[in-house]
């Protein structure tokens, strides 16, 4: 059986890479992603599916199912397609997108012979906004069971049970009142609060947790220099080792800018975004696709699960349900990602290739899922013991 869903890969080989290619000529940001959606969608009719589009009070995302001889294991499939602001598909989302919809379509031929149930759902904005975490909220993953997808990577090796972090956003909004710079006196300097508020940060930056970090930019500082700005704003990126910490350090971020308020005299807004949880990546379905994607010739490394890494919104989705997001090579090494290089390689033959590997591998490791009922209680089991208990009491 995974032997046809090779086969039935390599028969959609130029399809799949159609699809890859579109997307990626297409860069669409968060919750804009309407032709990457059409893209796919167009490839699942083609093969007969129904697809529900908006999905789950969200409207870039989509399911489609197919379900087998009877009930069993639920499994989704997991497609990411939103790019980055102005420099496109740094990330590769266009090889995500089509590995999870080469994996859902080669395994599907084969679920008449099975019980269970396959889904695809298409999940937009991962980059800004946190589109699983909307689903989620929304019932989008109800009675899904387990949750597969990859990502791209750089170099040779393929990488498993790595781990994320647990990050969100805090833009403070600081309004004044405008003078001429002769007189400052007979003004309220918003940019001076904004100043005071990243200097507060630096200075508690020694106190923070290990596993926490603090990153901000000014996106608006005023327009002339001899007049006091009225209006200033900054951005402030945050990622901590937990969902607890990052709660705390958002607080702090605020603290520092009521500080600033009080200081100066500016009024300050906050507004904190959606918080991406930290990853749980489930070891005995990371060890499944690392051993299916061995057999397919790409070698594998074993990740930390814990570490100072970046952030996804499958994190949330792993606190929930068993979920891997592991790792296969799509550019050269030193190729590294969000950069323009890496847009630039996301759509060549090293890319095409990962597209037919990791749609192979995806499906090979829900066949497992499928048809071994002592790696389902694995899975069950790992996952019990590895989310913290605060998250079950939730």
């Amino acid at each position: 059986m995974k032997e046809q869903i090779i086969a039935k890969v390599d028969q959609m080989k130029d399809e799949l890479i159609a699809l890859s290619h579109r997307i990626h000529a297409h860069p669409e940001i968060a919750f804009t992603e309407h032709k990457a959606v059409s893209f796919i969608k167009e490839v699942l009719e083609r093969h007969g599916f129904e697809v529900e589009t908006p999905y789950a009070q969200v409207e870039t995302a989509f399911k489609a199912v197919k379900k087998g001889k009877g009930s069993g294991p639920k499994i989704a499939f997991l497609a990411e397609y939103d790019a980055l602001p102005e420099i496109g598909h740094a990330c590769g989302h266009n090889i995500i997108a089509t590995c999870s919809t080469g994996a859902f379509l080669s395994l599907s031929q084969l679920m008449d012979h099975f019980d269970g149930e396959l889904t695809l759902i298409g999940t937009p904005a991962e980059e800004a906004g946190g589109g699983k975490i909307h689903l989620l909220r929304n019932g989008g993953f109800d009675g899904i069971e387990y949750a597969l997808m990859m990502h791209p990577s750089s170099g040779d090796k393929g990488l498993v049970n790595r781990g994320g972090r647990a990050a969100t956003s805090v833009n403070i909004e600081f309004f004044g009142k405008s003078a001429h710079s002769s007189g400052p006196q007979a003004g309220v300097n918003a940019l001076n609060a904004l100043i005071s508020t990243f200097n507060h940060i630096d200075m508690m930056r020694p106190s923070l947790h290990p596993g926490s970090n603090i990153n901000g930019i000014i996106t608006k500082g005023g327009t002339v220099a001899n007049a006091i700005p009225d209006y200033a704003a900054a951005t402030f990126s945050l990622r901590s080792s937990t969902l607890f910490e990052l709660e705390k350090l958002a607080d702090a971020v605020i603290r520092c800018a009521k500080s600033a308020e009080l200081l100066v005299g500016a009024r300050m807004e906050a507004k904190v975004g959606d918080m991406y949880a930290e990853r749980y990546p489930n070891w005995p379905m990371c060890e499944a696709f690392k051993n299916n994607m061995e057999t397919l010739g790409m070698e594998m490394a074993v990740g930390n699960p814990v570490g100072n890494y970046g952030s996804s919104d499958i994190g949330n989705v792993s606190i929930v349900i068993p979920a891997i997001h592991d790792y296969l090579p799509a550019c050269p090494a030193g190729v590294n990602s969000h950069n323009v290089a890496y847009t630039e390689c996301a759509n060549q033959p090293m890319a095409d290739e990962t597209c037919l590997l990791g749609a192979k591998g995806l499906a090979m490791t829900a066949l497992d899922i499928l048809t071994d009922s002592t790696l389902r209680e694995r899975i069950q089991e790992y996952f019990k013991k590895q989310i913290p208990a605060e998250y079950k009491a939730k």
